[in-house]
């Protein structure tokens, strides 16, 4: 659970409509979105079957970056900084 607060909070202070629109994946065409800032592309290839299938439905956007995190850096406990 730490480990998603503290992410949570840096990436979007627990705003699950919160929108990164100023970094590069903004700046090409595919912003991150939600409580964990995902994009689309990681969204679609991490969802969690059962879950909704909207980017920044708070319980689809924990579980794809978490998988995510956990595929990438072994746990989301891991992640410091912008993934």
């Amino acid at each position: 659970y730490e480990g998603l607060h503290r992410n949570i909070m840096r990436e979007s202070a627990g705003d699950p409509n919160a929108v990164n629109d100023w970094d590069i994946n903004a700046i090409n065409g595919v912003p991150s979105k939600g409580l964990l800032q995902v994009i689309q592309p990681t969204f679609d290839a991490y969802h969690v079957a059962g879950t909704p299938k909207k980017l920044t439905d708070p319980i689809a956007n924990i579980t794809a970056a978490a998988n995510y995190a956990a595929d990438r850096y072994g746990s989301i406990d891991n992640v410091d900084s912008a993934y």
